[in-house]
C-alpha cells in the first residue's frame, strides 16, 4: 500500500496510508534513509502497523550533515521557512547554512522575522537587509498576534519550518494548525517517545494542496554534504563569477587570480558572507584531510 510519511523518529515512522489509516512503520534491516514527506510503499501488517518497503523518487530533500553523519529533515518540500527573531538573538552562521542547504536542494527560501513588534527588531531588520538585497524574500511577523500575513506564502506549497530554539516556530505552527499540540501528543504516544516530542519531524495538512513540516530547533546546521564546489554554488551571490577563476580547481580561499576575491574587492560580495563561505570551506577541508 502507498502512503506518506507524516512523522519521523529514528527508524520508526508514522505513515498516512491510502486507506486513510495512519500506521506505525519500521524499516527493513538497518535502513533509516527516509524522511518526513517521503512517498513510500509499505507492507501492511495490521490496521496500526506496517513495514516500509520502498520510497518513491524525491523532488527535493533537505538535510544537514557533518563529516560523520547526516540528518534527513524533509522530503518533497518546495519551500523552506527560516524563522529568526530579535530575542533571543539568532546566529547568522546558522542562517547562512540553512540558506545554502536550501539553495543546494532547489528549495525556495523565505526568511520570517518573528517578534517584529520588539524594539530590537529594527536592528535585526538592518542585519537582514544584506539578504533581502540579494533577493531573499523576508516577511515580518508577530506570531502571538496573527500569522495571517504568512498564509498566502503557504498556499499550494509543502513548506518546512526551520530555526533555532526560541525563535517562535511552535507559536507559528500552533496558530496555523490549532490541533498540532494534540497531534504531537498522539505521535509521542504512538512512537513511545515520552517527553522527547520535540526531537522528531511532523507533517501537517493545512488544506488539500498545502502542507507544513515542523522540525526540531537547531543550534547548528552542517553542510558538509555540499562539498567545496557545491558550497560555492549555494552562495547565490558567487554565481556570476564561478568558472572565471585562473585555476579550474580554485577554492576561493587564497588562490591567485580568484574571481570571487576580485568580486569582493570590487564590492560585489559582502565581507561577512565571504568569510562565512571560507570558514565553512576550511572546515570541510580540515575534515577531509583528517580522514
Amino acid at each position: 500500500m502507498q502512503g506518506l510519511i507524516v512523522a519521523a523518529f529514528g527508524r520508526r515512522f508514522l505513515v498516512e496510508c491510502a486507506d486513510g489509516a495512519v500506521r506505525d512503520c519500521v524499516t527493513r534491516g538497518k535502513r533509516n534513509d527516509f524522511a518526513c514527506g517521503d512517498r513510500v510503499d509499505i507492507l501492511v501488517q495490521s490496521n496500526a502497523e506496517g513495514v516500509i518497503e520502498d520510497c518513491a523518487p524525491r523532488d527535493t530533500l533537505l538535510y544537514r550533515s557533518d563529516h560523520w553523519k547526516q540528518k534527513l529533515l524533509a522530503a518533497n518540500v518546495t519551500q523552506m521557512i527560516m524563522v529568526v527573531a530579535p530575542v533571543p538573538s539568532f546566529d547568522l552562521d546558522v542562517l547562512d547554512c540553512c540558506l545554502a542547504a536550501a539553495e543546494h536542494a532547489g528549495i525556495r527560501p523565505l526568511i520570517v522575522l518573528n517578534k517584529a513588534d520588539l524594539p530590537e527588531s529594527a536592528r535585526c531588520e538592518a542585519t537582514l537587509a544584506l539578504y533581502t538585497a540579494m533577493g531573499y524574500p523576508m516577511l515580518k511577523l508577530v506570531a502571538t498576534q496573527s500569522v495571517d500575513a504568512l498564509r498566502p506564502h503557504l498556499a499550494g506549497q509543502c513548506s518546512v519550518l526551520v530555526g533555532e530554539s526560541g525563535m517562535g516556530k511552535s507559536t507559528i505552527l500552533n496558530a496555523l494548525v490549532p490541533q498540532a499540540v494534540a497531534l504531537t501528543r498522539e505521535v509521542s504516544s504512538s512512537l513511545g517517545t515520552g517527553k522527547h516530542t520535540t526531537s522528531h519531524t511532523r507533517l501537517y495538512h493545512l488544506d488539500a494542496q498545502s502542507d507544513i513540516i515542523d522540525t526540531p530547533g537547531v543550534q547548528a546546521f552542517g553542510v558538509h554534504h555540499l562539498g567545496i564546489d557545491g558550497l560555492a554554488a549555494a552562495f547565490m551571490e558567487f554565481r556570476p563569477w564561478l568558472g572565471q577563476c585562473r585555476f579550474r580547481n580554485c577554492r576561493h580561499l587564497e588562490e591567485p587570480g580568484c574571481a570571487i576575491t576580485a568580486a569582493h574587492e570590487a564590492g560585489h560580495i559582502n565581507t561577512r558572507r565571504l568569510k562565512a563561505y571560507q570558514d565553512l570551506s576550511q572546515e570541510i577541508l580540515r575534515q577531509q584531510k583528517k580522514f
